[in-house]
């Protein structure tokens, strides 16, 4: 006996494609104004990062989900190769912070944007395999190993910002799985219990952003000052906003990292409240599309890997989105299909490949 599984391509859902594009054509159109000032080459290379990564989003939804379940293992594997490379050989931390990049020759990229896919692909296999006795302490105990290994090794480079983003996509997939409650709230006691020792252990840059969030005034010339010039172009924004590539805090370049981390802020100066509120709306339609998907799979594996990718957009808006607003602390956390880089785009666009590629999926068919 053996088995194959079929893919309805007629069924791809449209919705969330127009939703999707939607975003990318908008996150263009403000990144060019973003970047207008810095460089030519940075729009063309986020518009081919775009094109490549709709090519790829195309060839990820012809891949069998069941190809990705038996090669879960590797898939891990792999994750945790490139986590180690940038332990070895990272780069960034006079920049950045932290040595999350790797540079060979002219291409720079941040090994753990790739690692996000591979962990929820391989992490849902492994729940789904454990599931009956997830709650067992035994089971428990591996499953926690076998997601939080690579979520050290991020923490080793040291990037809390990403490590969080993992281990919320982490605790969303091990809610969906049927954890029992009791493990949530000891983590979470677990948490408020260490927080002094964890606070002790950040790094001077990390301590720095903390207290900005606690006191956003409490030195505008240095570690306050994105924050302050952040909140200062979306007030300046009003309602209707500045008009489009008019915007005084970004186009004198006021504001650091706008065509990254502080792109929000852009988008509100120029576009107002009218702009940002739009975006928003068309996070949460995203969002609610795969959620949708997710309840309307009978399998466990493409529940799980439709919520897992639903964390990471959600932890990824919500984030970057509240640091910008001042309710959230500053985190090099980038917004979806608007910050520039081209590993980003690129895999986020594979991700929503990866969501059309399992809400497709037919039910297995058996011969004899």
């Amino acid at each position: 006996m053996f088995n194959i599984r079929k893919k309805n391509f007629g069924k791809l859902d449209l919705k969330l494609f127009l939703i999707l594009s939607a975003l990318v054509v908008f996150g263009l159109i403000v990144l060019f104004s973003a970047t207008r000032t810095l460089n030519n080459k940075t729009i063309l290379s986020q518009v081919i990062a775009t094109v490549i990564g709709f090519l790829f989003m195309a060839l990820v939804v012809c891949i069998d989900t069941d190809f990705i379940k038996k090669f879960y293992i590797p898939i891990y594997a792999i994750c945790n190769i490139l986590l180690f490379m940038v332990l070895i050989f990272g780069t960034g931390k006079e920049q950045w912070g932290s040595n999350s990049w790797i540079v060979i020759g002219s291409i720079r990229f941040q090994p753990a944007e790739f690692v996000k896919i591979g962990f929820i692909l391989s992490f849902a296999r492994y729940l789904e395999i454990n599931k009956k006795n997830l709650s067992k302490p035994k089971t428990f105990l591996k499953v926690i190993a076998f997601g939080g290994f690579p979520i050290l090794l991020i923490l080793l480079q040291p990037d809390a910002g990403t490590a969080f983003v993992f281990i919320f996509i982490m605790a969303i997939m091990l809610f969906i799985a049927g954890l029992d409650l009791k493990y949530f709230l000891g983590a979470l006691g677990l948490l408020i219990i260490s927080s002094p020792i964890l606070y002790s252990r950040l790094e001077p840059f990390q301590k720095k952003r903390i207290l900005t969030f606690l006191n956003p005034e409490h030195d505008i010339s240095d570690s306050s000052y994105q924050a302050l010039q952040g909140r200062i172009a979306i007030g300046s924004g009003k309602f209707f906003g500045k008009g489009y590539m008019k915007g005084t805090q970004s186009q004198f370049n006021f504001i650091p990292e706008k065509q990254t981390d502080y792109i929000f802020p852009v988008l509100v100066e120029e576009f107002g409240f009218i702009g940002g509120f739009a975006v928003i709306i068309l996070y949460l339609l995203l969002l609610y599309r795969l959620v949708i998907l997710a309840e309307n799979r009978k399998d466990s594996f493409s529940k799980l890997v439709i919520m897992g990718l639903s964390a990471m957009f959600l932890f990824h808006i919500f984030e970057n989105i509240g640091m910008t607003l001042g309710v959230m602390p500053v985190t090099g956390i980038p917004l979806p299909f608007f910050s520039y880089g081209g590993t980003y785009q690129l895999i986020n666009l594979m991700a929503v490949g990866i969501v059309f590629s399992v809400s497709i999926q037919k039910e297995a068919l058996s011969f004899e």
